[in-house]
Formats: C-alpha cells, sequence, structure tokens
C-alpha cells in the first residue's frame, strides 16, 4: 500500500499518461480509417467541384481542354501548362489520387492521366461505364453525374477508394482512384508509433515528477515532523517559510506556528492550574488532617477535666463530703479543672482567630523592656511561689515596631513556660540584644534540656514533652503555638536552643526607625 504522496503522484501520472495513450490508440485503431475516408470522399467532391468549374469556365473562354492540358517548354528550358492541368496536378500531388481524364468532345478521343499505368484506369473506368465491372463495389456517394465508390480489386487485393462519371459538359469522362492500404499501414504505424511514444513519456514522466514533487513534498514532510514533535509536546518548533513554498503550504504552517503558541499557553495555564489544583487539594488534605487532629486534641484535653468535675460534681450531689472541709475540697476541684477548661477554650480561640487571619496586627512603637519589666511584675507572686530569681537588666528605653498586646502574651508565655520548667539553680535570665534594627528578645531557664528529636515539634498544638508535668501546672500544649501564630503574622521568627545547663527560647521584632 502506497502512502507516499510522491509514489502517489508518480503512479497516477503513469495511469493517466497509460489511458490517454490507450485511448488515442484506440481512436486510431477504430474510428481513424473512417475519418480518412471521410476526408477523402470530401477531397474528391472538392477536386470534382473546382475540375467541372473550369471545364465550364474554359468552354465559355472558347478553350479546349486540350489546350487547358498542355504542357510546353520553352527556349529558355521554363515549362507551362494550362489552367486545367495546373488544377489536376496539384490535386493529385496533395491528396496522392490518380486522375484520368477522356475527353471525347474532338475529333479524336484525348486521354489525361497523372497515373502511371493510365490503360489500367482507362479499362476499370470503361468497365464501370459499361457495366462489365465484376469486383466488389460499396456506393459511398452517388450523384447525377458521378458516383463515390469503395472498391476491393481481386487481381490486386486491395481496396480503393475511386470516384468516376461525367464532368457537367457530358463529353469529359474521368475516375479519380486512390488505395486505401496506405491509411491502414499508417494508423498501424501511428499507433505503434503512439505506443512507443507513450512509454516513453510515461517513463520520462514519471521520473520527472518523481523528483520534482520532491520540492512540493519537503514542506508537507517538515510540517509532518513538526506536528508529530507538537503531539510530544514539544512546541518550540517552528515553520520557517523559505519564500517558495506555494500558498497554501505557507498559510498552513503559518496556522501550525499559530496553533503551537496557543497549545504552549493553554497548556501552560492547565500545568498552573493543575499545580494550584494540587496545592489545594493537599492544603485540603492538610486542613482535614489537622481538623481531625485537633478535635482528637480537643476532645482528649477536655476528658479528663471533664471527668474530673462530673466525678467531684457527683461525689457531692450524693453527700460524700459531710463535712465543711471536703465540700470546699471538691469545689476547689472543680472550680480549678472548669478554670483550666476556660483557659484553654480560650487560648483555642485566640490561636484559631490568628491562624485565620480575623485578627489583624495593630502595629506600633512601643518600650520593649517597659513591656517585659511589666510582665516580670505581673508574675512576681507565681516566681516567689516557686522560688525562682529572675535576672532582667534593661535601664534604656528599647523601642520596637510591633502589636504591643500581642508581645505581650507572646512574652508572657515565654516566662510562664520558664517558670513552670526552671529546676536545679532555678534562674530565669532575659535579655534584649538590638543589632542593624533588628532586636532579639531570648527567655533562659535552667533545668534540663528538650529532647533534640521533640524541638521541631513544640510549636504544634497540644504537643507536650512531659505530658505528667504539663498537666500538674494546667498547660495544655498550645500556649507556643499562640506564639508561632503571633510571630508569623508580625514576619518575624522564632525558636529554641538547648544549652547544657537549661533552655532558651527567642523571638525577633523590628526596631528601625522608619
Amino acid at each position: 500500500m502506497m502512502k507516499s504522496i510522491r509514489a502517489r503522484l508518480t503512479v497516477t501520472y503513469i495511469i493517466l499518461v497509460a489511458v490517454m495513450v490507450v485511448a488515442i490508440w484506440g481512436v486510431n485503431r477504430w474510428y481513424l480509417e473512417e475519418y480518412y475516408i471521410s476526408d477523402k470522399v470530401q477531397s474528391l467532391n472538392e477536386a470534382y467541384t473546382a475540375i467541372d468549374q473550369q471545364i465550364a469556365s474554359n468552354n465559355e473562354d472558347g478553350i479546349t481542354i486540350a489546350e487547358a492540358m498542355r504542357q510546353e517548354q520553352d527556349a529558355q528550358g521554363n515549362v507551362t501548362e494550362g489552367n486545367l492541368r495546373r488544377i489536376v496536378r496539384e490535386f493529385s500531388d496533395t491528396t496522392n489520387v490518380s486522375i484520368l481524364m477522356i475527353d471525347n468532345s474532338a475529333e479524336e478521343t484525348a486521354i489525361y492521366s497523372t497515373a502511371r499505368d493510365a490503360q489500367l484506369l482507362k479499362n476499370r473506368m470503361d468497365r464501370y461505364i459499361f457495366g462489365q465491372d465484376r469486383m466488389n463495389i460499396k456506393v459511398l456517394e452517388e450523384y447525377e453525374n458521378y458516383k463515390i465508390q469503395q472498391t476491393f480489386d481481386p487481381w490486386r487485393e486491395g481496396m480503393y477508394l475511386e470516384s468516376w462519371g461525367f464532368f457537367s459538359d457530358n463529353s469529359t469522362a474521368f475516375i479519380m482512384n486512390t488505395p486505401l492500404s496506405s491509411i491502414r499501414e499508417s494508423v498501424e504505424l501511428s499507433n505503434r508509433f503512439l505506443a512507443y511514444v507513450g512509454i516513453f513519456a510515461a517513463a520520462s514522466g514519471a521520473i520527472l515528477v518523481y523528483f520534482l514533487t520532491k520540492k512540493m513534498v519537503a514542506p508537507i514532510n517538515e510540517l509532518s515532523v513538526l506536528s508529530e514533535k507538537m503531539s510530544h509536546l514539544n512546541f518550540d518548533v517552528k515553520f520557517e517559510s523559505n519564500g517558495h513554498e506555494v500558498e497554501e503550504i505557507r498559510i498552513l504552517g503559518n496556522s501550525m506556528n499559530t496553533l503551537s503558541d496557543r497549545l504552549k499557553e493553554n497548556i501552560g495555564e492547565l500545568k498552573s492550574a493543575n499545580n494550584q489544583l494540587q496545592k489545594d487539594i493537599e492544603e485540603k488534605t492538610r486542613i482535614d488532617e489537622m481538623r481531625k487532629e485537633f478535635i482528637a486534641n480537643v476532645s482528649h484535653e477536655l476528658k479528663t477535666p471533664i471527668a474530673l468535675i462530673q466525678g467531684y460534681a457527683e461525689g457531692l450531689q450524693e453527700g460524700m463530703a459531710d463535712d465543711k472541709e471536703s465540700r470546699d475540697y471538691y469545689c476547689d476541684v472543680i472550680v480549678d479543672e472548669a478554670g483550666k477548661m476556660n483557659k484553654m477554650v480560650k487560648q483555642l480561640l485566640t490561636l484559631s482567630s490568628l491562624e485565620s487571619g480575623n485578627d489583624k496586627m495593630i502595629m506600633e512603637r512601643f518600650d520593649l523592656a517597659e513591656l517585659i519589666q511589666g510582665v516580670i511584675s505581673a508574675a512576681r507572686i507565681l516566681i516567689e511561689q516557686n522560688e525562682i530569681t529572675v535576672k532582667f537588666e534593661a535601664v534604656d528605653p528599647i523601642y520596637v515596631w510591633a502589636d504591643e498586646f500581642k508581645i505581650e502574651e507572646v512574652v508572657t508565655n515565654y516566662l510562664s513556660n520558664a517558670i513552670n520548667h526552671a529546676s536545679g539553680e532555678k534562674i530565669i535570665v532575659i535579655r534584649i540584644n538590638t543589632e542593624q534594627g533588628r532586636t532579639r528578645v531570648s527567655v533562659f531557664n535552667t533545668g534540663t534540656p528538650i529532647p533534640e528529636e521533640a524541638l521541631p515539634n513544640l510549636w504544634t498544638k497540644f504537643y507536650k514533652v512531659d505530658k505528667a508535668r504539663t498537666r500538674a501546672y494546667g498547660g495544655s500544649g498550645i500556649g507556643l503555638s499562640i506564639v508561632k501564630a503571633i510571630m508569623d503574622g508580625h514576619g518575624q521568627e522564632c525558636g529554641v536552643e538547648n544549652w547544657e545547663n537549661g533552655v532558651e527560647f527567642w523571638f525577633t521584632l523590628d526596631s528601625s526607625n522608619n
């Protein structure tokens, strides 16, 4: 099966040439002879008319047929001939027709002939005139003074086309004769020649078409290569016009370039949309996981205080605390656990507001040293109860840009965390370092360092390194998550570092004057 355009064009050309050659051959074979005979018949009629008119004209001018048929040569060797002889000679030469004329108008019969064997034509005409012919004759046309017929001559074994009869003067008989065997030979020769020419034309034309179509097919092949590359999402390839290809190829190439650019743009948009969709799916999955984890953690954190409140409340209801001291103890436990739940709920609401972006940061310039000193003063009783020494030295004001209320909550969380975890020497050191418009606040407490594998998880909601100890002082594992959310909202950093004798939490703020 041929798939190449060049091959198909070449084969198509060969078939067309072959069909044309066969058609011409068939026309020659079956119709050329009839056409030739028809043309000869017309020529015989025209010759009869021309000769008859000339004879009539001569008779009017008193010119005899003998004078009109005269042929003479003068002293200089120039040949002159009569007007009738000239007409007869020209017709005979141009049509290959032998003519015999018999003039009976004179006292002696005169015979004029263009044939080499005039007697043969005279005998044949005599037989026709006197009805003595024994040949196979087919009359083609018949008029008042003459006939045109097709005759088979058994003695010469040939077919002839003949015209015989009298001119309008009724004294001049004639016969015109031409063989038909020549036309048949011509037809056969023409067909053979046509076959040779057809084969040569088909072969040479096929070769020429095959190589010429290479130039026409080249840009189509180029477009095929481009489309193949485009199918593999390679849109950097372009059709480059050289100015010699046909208009349709150039338009198709430019259209493919436009299609390539649009596909590249659309696929780029689809990829971006797909990436965004993937991120949205991942974000949704992450949020779902966080929601599940949040619900599980909240349920876990609330389960213990609710169980305690329920248990002690049922004890009071059933009269298990008969004396005032026992009732007071039961009530203190209920109030304490309710306070822990209330604190955790408030922290969760604060964290939710920060993470959702609903709690906007109110940026203002304030004295950070004064804020820290105020937080320390507020926690003085708790510090003294735990016998902790807090070291903070800040004589001069240190101004920063931030949300004062939220930074106070960060410092409070760090200080509370340090108080609850301070051990050993029980020292808390708060430092403020300012450098190149950036202030770093650190809160260090002596005690046991945090396990290194736990450090990345400290900022996760409900994460507790020592759950028993956290439960003892009423921690929920939300405080550091709130710190992280506040610092992210400020676009600042926070972190934790282990030391040999304790742990240091830190955060940064903007202290530039701008």
